[in-house]
């Protein structure tokens, strides 16, 4: 028994090896999450490079109606790369403020194998499932 904490030092030990395991899965997540936004900011730049090249220069309807398309284009994916860059901006906050790996809608642990397939998660599977199923209810 730990005379200072009053406690069993394997349940310390346990504790500690927990913690230890939670620090290692965030570190991974972290640096999961760096990579991607990384890899998102570099998307975003080449495809605004690659849309500036395209010669926008007057021409008939079809090369007009083509140059409308794929502006339409550009548009959608930059919008799409915007929306991820969110959220693995809120995950890295979340991990700044310590509350990373919570569900928002549960508040419970999100499961580590879920974390490391989307680090941005924001829900666990039952919270994603609650989520869903209240949406589904109050869908027009």
């Amino acid at each position: 028994m730990d005379l200072v904490n009053g406690s069993n030092r394997s349940s310390n030990s346990t504790e500690n090896s927990a913690e230890s395991s939670t620090d290692s899965l965030v570190s991974e997540c972290r640096k999961k999450l760096l990579k991607l936004k990384s890899d998102l900011l570099n998307r975003s730049k080449q495809a605004a490079s690659d849309f500036n090249q395209i010669d926008k220069a007057a021409g008939d309807e079809i090369d007009q109606s083509s140059a409308h398309q794929e502006e339409h284009s550009f548009l959608v994916n930059q919008n799409r790369i915007k929306t991820q860059l969110v959220e693995v901006e809120f995950a890295l906050a979340r991990i700044e403020n310590g509350t990373y790996g919570i569900c928002e809608e549960t508040e419970e642990k999100i499961e580590a194998d879920r974390l490391l397939a989307i680090p941005w998660t924001r829900l666990s599977i039952e919270g994603a499932e609650i989520r869903e199923s209240a949406q589904k209810r109050y869908a027009y």
